[in-house]
């Protein structure tokens, strides 16, 4: 059956989608010359603007049916609610849902219920109108999951890593020298650039921090680190193994040419709607080049220690060391543990115009407006050591240092307490006590360290719940007993959350994430067990006599109130 088309309409002629622009105008999400070029081209080719916002890369599709949902108030679908089987082939042909991203999901007698990626498209609900003869009843999903179901029903509804891969030319044979020109030609064909672009957009649309390219004997594995949990992916053969990494490597300006030593290199990139930086870290192995890219989002990083997740009681208590002249405050916890973001959320405070702040990084993640952030760089000799020799002589007010890794730059760190300035650093410690031990170890004397430490924050990172599915139930009284929950909640009965999952959360249950920490303030009586140089857990403990609490006892309480879960807090403090 032939479908008859309405006219086409312009966007000037749909309210609606003036209130889903001002919407992401307001929320920052769309700028105003964005959106001169997208209504040229929606004027242009028709393509609804919510669709061409996707695919122009303005914002991800999950933004966009967020978006939509709100304005609309029409309700988002899971991917069950989508048929096993297509409905109403004949009156709706398959390329008539492919170009305008719509499905229908549910067939009643005098109407039609359809998934669609821009409900506000009058021009599409109109042509379903007019071929069914029903009333069409809109809601909404992403582009990417109207796309998975029309593959499921007609192929080639979506792009496959596999497809691209089909497309690369690769011949393995030939001398080394032949084989990297090879390589450098492969990177720069289409199907490659177009597969890694593919799996980085799919990391950044799954909410990945971390992309891991791992090569082995007879598989490619790509795994995507999702609130601080590695998922497998979708990856393509082995055989494309070398034009998969070396693509990147051009990408990150590194050596295509050195596959023997590790290198560090640098994207920046923009999609949907996004400024991108890519840290990436090639390291070999038995198979070939270990290859993670970092994801940093610079447009969405939130410097507030409310957004971090702190409690009440460690805001206020890092607040107040925050407000003394001078003395060293240390952030200590695993790689990942989210430091230096908390570092930067501590400098962004005191980021005013009367103090000069300097920074020495490995790597810089984040650039902060009005932070002098100094680069090191070993290979030309700007090491830790001589960058911090050279900032003090620059009149800093407030000086940080990416990490404490030697004697001489706590030492370093030690005297500019001494001479007046505020020092920020990280260590890589289990806990705020063990800390002291560790500064100790390296050399640094006990009486310096009790003349210019302030206090040591030690976090952690823990998966938060999705408001949208989590469920709640009872825990057993053993499990009360063993964590001693009754302790933490004043209500007869005590209530836990557990994940369940939802389109809003992808299926994990969890959302994003937060921070769980422990913050110990250097008293009297933790100066003079420094000086008797106790342990760790004589440290420990009796900053927890002096009222801190512990960063298991700060989950336990996140997760008394539907925050994350008594699974993950355990996780990741538990040694």
């Amino acid at each position: 059956m032939l479908m008859t088309l309405p006219e086409q309409k312009t966007s000037t002629e749909n309210a609606d989608n003036g209130d889903v622009i001002q919407f992401l105008l307001s929320e920052g999400k769309l700028k105003q010359d964005e959106l001169t070029r997208i209504i040229e081209l929606h004027n242009e080719n028709g393509t609804a603007l919510g669709i061409l916002l996707v695919q122009l890369g303005l914002i991800s599709d999950r933004d966009m049916a967020s978006t939509l949902s709100k304005v609309t108030n029409l309700a988002e679908i899971n991917n069950d609610d989508f048929p096993n089987t297509p409905l109403l082939e004949d009156a709706l042909p398959a390329k008539f849902l492919k170009e305008y991203f719509v499905i229908p999901i549910e067939q009643q007698e005098e109407s039609l219920v359809v998934a669609m990626a821009d409900p506000t498209d009058s021009y599409t609900l109109q042509a379903i109108k007019l071929a069914t003869n029903k009333e069409v009843i809109p809601k909404i999903a992403s582009i990417s999951q109207i796309e998975n179901a029309l593959e499921r029903f007609y192929g080639d509804g979506q792009t496959k890593l596999a497809d691209i891969v089909e497309e690369i030319d690769i011949d393995q044979n030939g001398t080394e020298d032949d084989s990297i020109e090879r390589l450098k030609d492969l990177a720069a064909e289409a199907p490659v650039i177009r597969l890694v672009s593919l799996v980085i957009n799919n990391a950044i649309e799954s909410r990945a921090s971390d992309i891991h390219i791992e090569p082995f004997e007879s598989r490619l594995k790509i795994r995507y680190r999702i609130d601080g949990v590695l998922q497998e992916a979708e990856a393509p053969p082995a055989r494309s193994t070398a034009a998969v990494i070396s693509r990147v490597k051009i990408m990150a300006k590194m050596n295509i040419a050195e596959r023997r030593l590790p290198q560090d290199g640098r994207i920046q990139i923009r999609t949907q709607g996004k400024l991108i930086d890519l840290r990436v870290s090639t390291v070999p192995t038995m198979h070939g080049e270990s290859l993670v890219m970092r994801i940093l989002d610079k447009e969405h990083v939130s410097l507030s220690f409310d957004s971090l997740g702190f409690s009440k009681a460690n805001k206020e208590k890092v607040q107040e060391v925050l407000k003394l002249p001078h003395g060293i405050i240390l952030v200590t916890g695993p790689t990942g543990s989210g430091k230096t973001t908390t570092l930067y959320t501590a400098l962004d405070q005191l980021n005013t115009p009367d103090k000069k702040i300097l920074t020495v990084e490995d790597p810089v993640e984040y650039q902060l407006e009005g932070v002098n952030q100094i680069q090191v760089k070993p290979q030309i000799g700007l090491n830790f050591g001589d960058a911090l020799r050279s900032i003090v002589r620059q009149d800093p007010d407030v000086i940080m240092i990416g990490e404490m890794r030697d004697l001489e730059t706590a030492s370093i760190a030690v005297q500019s307490a001494l001479t007046g300035h505020l020092v920020f650093s990280t260590l890589h410690t289990n806990d705020a006590g063990s800390s002291l031990t560790r500064l100790l170890d390296m050399g640094v004397e006990d009486y310096l360290l009790t003349s210019t430490l302030n206090g040591i924050l030690a976090q952690r990172l823990v998966r938060v719940l999705c408001g949208a599915c989590r469920k709640s139930f009872q825990p057993l009284p053993e499990l009360i007993d063993e964590l001693k929950l009754d302790q933490y909640e004043t209500s007869n009965e005590i209530t836990l959350y557990e994940p369940v999952g939802c389109v809003g959360c992808m299926d994990n249950g969890y959302l994003g994430r937060s921070v769980i920490n422990e913050f110990l303030l250097i008293s009297e009586s933790i100066r003079r067990l420094i000086l008797s140089h106790a342990d760790g857990t004589t440290l420990q403990s009796e900053a927890i006599n002096e009222g801190m609490d512990t960063m298991q006892i700060d989950g336990i309480k996140k997760a008394l109130k539907g925050i994350t879960t008594i699974d993950d807090v355990m996780r990741v403090t538990r040694e």
